[in-house]
């Protein structure tokens, strides 16, 4: 009888220890972001950097991750998280306008080949101290870019810069915006969340896209043409935090978060991306849409004059306002034939 009594008061003892709630985080991050929950970027790269800081901070530090723009819409996340409305974000730095001009050298055309390039590029800027004086607010942990951005149309095959004329394109930011705008298109600036209703309603014919994003936010279904530009355009990205979350942590969790920053996680989300490039357009082909390709890409005859042309324009009013923006366009293309891709 002693004996039973003993193997129940273990047994009950083990229970409550299984039943009892994990012990509390120490320090408890909100990272939100503009991608869907079932989306690529969301499973195979935000959340992953989620897991890795909560099991490399030993569960001191809980990640919790907030998909789709839920703590702040895409345009504000930026200054959400410098006024600590919430504590990390990935975001797009165009969608603020003017306010990262020389990170967005990166994205004019002919500068990336791809994500993993054009990530290597934009973090190599940062980490060398030429753009880094547009993220004073905030503690960068990684930059990067998407994959080669291209043209989607409803119906309308484009295979010359005047087939664009007249067509209402969605661009991402501005940059891109005044490529549209040489190409003879309408640009109608939107974050890519909204991409989908507005092309849906009609607001738009086309958009400004990488693959990857035809994917993720379901382009796919809405659109039957897509062209290849080789070189068109990419567009930069930030992982950032809040600096008084960041310096309100003990030295050895600063650590993690450190050690969870910078080029290698720039790169692994170049990789994540171009991944992703290859899902989407593989999703196109599967529903026989037709994709038609640029021979030559941004060298093309008949579009190489228009794309310089942007170029020179963005370049020339970054300087005009005292940036040096020269300077760090010839260091992107100089980084491009040294960085990975």
């Amino acid at each position: 009888m002693c004996k039973l009594l003993t193997r129940l008061t273990a047994a009950g003892l083990l229970s409550a220890a299984l039943l009892s709630p994990a012990q509390a985080a120490e320090f408890t991050i909100r990272l939100g972001h503009l991608w869907p929950a079932v989306s690529g970027p969301h499973k195979n790269l935000i959340q992953p950097w989620a897991d890795k800081i909560e099991a490399e901070s030993g569960g001191r530090i809980s990640v919790e991750v907030y998909p789709s723009g839920t703590l702040a819409k895409p345009p504000a996340q930026y200054d959400a998280v410098k006024n600590g409305i919430m504590d990390v974000t990935a975001t797009v730095q165009g969608y603020s306008a003017n306010r990262f001009p020389l990170t967005q050298i990166v994205e004019l055309p002919g500068v990336a080949k791809d994500a993993v390039n054009g990530s290597c590029i934009l973090q190599s800027l940062l980490d060398e101290k030429l753009i880094s004086e547009e993220y004073e607010d905030t503690k960068p942990i990684f930059l990067y870019t998407h994959g080669p951005g291209l043209l989607h149309t409803r119906d309308k095959l484009i295979k010359v810069p005047s087939d664009l004329s007249g067509l209402r394109i969605r661009r991402p930011t501005t940059v891109v915006a005044e490529l549209l705008t040489e190409l003879n298109a309408q640009p109608v600036g939107m974050p890519a969340p909204g991409s989908y209703t507005a092309m849906q309603r009609g607001v738009i014919d086309g958009v400004a896209f990488p693959w990857e994003a035809m994917a993720s936010f379901r382009l796919n279904e809405l659109t039957n043409t897509h062209t290849e530009v080789g070189g068109l355009y990419t567009i930069s990205f930030i992982v950032t935090m809040n600096k008084r979350v960041y310096n309100s942590l003990p030295a050895d969790l600063q650590a993690i978060i450190d050690k969870n920053s910078g080029l290698s996680w720039a790169e692994k989300a170049g990789e994540v991306f171009d991944a992703l490039d290859v899902v989407g357009k593989k999703q196109a082909e599967d529903a026989g849409h037709e994709i038609f390709t640029i021979e030559g890409g941004v060298n093309s005859p008949d579009w190489k004059p228009l794309l310089d042309k942007a170029s020179q324009n963005y370049i020339d009013s970054l300087e005009a306002k005292g940036l040096p923006a020269k300077k760090v366009y010839q260091r992107a293309r100089e980084l491009a034939t040294n960085c990975p891709s």
